[in-house]
């Protein structure tokens, strides 16, 4: 493999099934409600599980992968993302769910911090902006996948069929892992990195900016984990409303890349951050006041536009020899406000009574991390 375009599609298929098999709660949450006798909170609970061990892996997954070398360590992490999900497949206890959720997760860490690291290997100094985007969209994309097909294979072959196709698309990633993938030529990769601690202004921008991230995730995760039930509750299908729900991160996939290019265009990506945020919370009142195929389209086109500005903060933050830590406080981050939003909202709409709860903290998470926003262009005028 010379290519650096075919090892992209190699890392983002292999991340695409992560995000996949992350969504598979959240796509049949109603079906394994119904069979393990759980109840809302409980399915926040789960779907907090995948990527609650980030919080203990995310900082030390590069140091783990510079020892043992990144491809043989998102080899393990595919590895492990199977195991989970075999779990899952067979356990017939809600014990066993947790376990197979947690180990799936695991594995899921790994590859999103190393899988970053090995983009940004291939691509240094080259299209790096382009290929960042490109591998960002897999996370949408395979979110949506699983909205729409999941509900219909569940639906068609029942629910253990559902959940041994997400552990096939797994294996699916680790086969392209161990037999087609190649690290890049030693040029390519460049050297180390030196491993210093950001410190200072450096320190206090990459936490705001893991903040913004994660807060930014965690609202948009209310779409595609509560948007299913919070439709069902008027009235609709499960297979319409996940597939009504997937049409977000179908768009996703276009508004992602849009909001970068604008920004840069423009020179100011802040700006499409800020407007990007108060238009995805726009739609999210929006839904709760009339949920609607056209509302969740509109959605769509918004919630995408403030992910590339944001993900350009750690970049505008960090000198490079303090990239590697700081990457892992941004992603450490990122998995506390995503393990911890879906559980806290499934909570709420449990005691509420209703999914609507969780649209109500998207929008809270929102105005959050458009002040975070604020308050680090502010604090530090390097990304001005």
């Amino acid at each position: 493999m010379t290519s650096p375009w075919a090892a992209l599609a190699v890392l983002f298929t292999a991340r695409l099934a992560m995000a996949f098999q992350y969504q598979v709660v959240g796509s049949l949450g109603p079906m394994l409600m119904e069979r393990h006798g759980t109840d809302l909170a409980d399915l926040g609970i789960l779907i907090s599980l995948y990527l609650l061990p980030g919080l203990v892996f995310a900082l030390p997954g590069g140091g783990i992968a510079q020892r043992l070398g990144d491809r043989r360590v998102v080899a393990g992490g595919l590895v492990v993302m199977v195991l989970g999900g075999l779990i899952m497949w067979q356990g017939q206890s809600w014990s066993l769910q947790i376990l197979g959720r947690l180990l799936a997760g695991t594995g899921g860490v790994l590859l999103n911090v190393i899988m970053t690291k090995m983009v940004a290997d291939w691509f240094a100094g080259r299209n790096l902006a382009t290929a960042m985007g490109i591998f960002v969209n897999s996370w949408p994309a395979g979110i949506a996948l699983a909205l729409l097909v999941l509900p219909l294979i569940a639906q068609a072959g029942g629910l253990n069929t559902a959940l041994a196709t997400s552990m096939a698309f797994c294996i699916g990633g680790l086969v392209l892992m161990t037999v087609v993938y190649r690290d890049p030529p030693a040029p390519l990769a460049g050297s180390a990195p030196t491993g210093r601690w950001p410190r200072n202004g450096a320190l206090t921008g990459i936490v705001i900016a893991g903040c913004v991230w994660g807060l930014y995730n965690g609202a948009l995760a209310m779409v595609f984990a509560f948007g299913p039930a919070l439709l069902v509750e008027r009235g609709v299908t499960l297979t319409v409303a996940s597939g009504t729900s997937s049409l977000v991160l179908w768009l996703a996939v276009l508004s992602v890349p849009a909001g970068g290019l604008i920004g840069d265009r423009i020179g100011r990506p802040n700006a499409v951050l800020l407007v990007g945020l108060a238009g995805f919370a726009a739609t999210f009142a929006l839904a709760l006041a009339a949920p609607s195929l056209p509302v969740f389209i509109l959605m769509g086109l918004a919630c995408g536009l403030p992910a590339g500005p944001i993900m350009a903060l750690p970049g505008r933050v960090l000198q490079p020899e303090s990239r590697a830590l700081g990457m892992g406080i941004f992603f450490t981050l990122y998995y506390f406000w995503m393990a911890v939003m879906p559980a806290l909202s499934g909570a709420l709409s449990e005691q509420v009574g209703s999914a609507a709860a969780a649209f109500w903290l998207g929008i809270l998470l929102l105005a959050l991390a458009a002040l975070g926003t604020l308050g680090l262009m502010r604090s530090s005028a390097r990304i001005e």
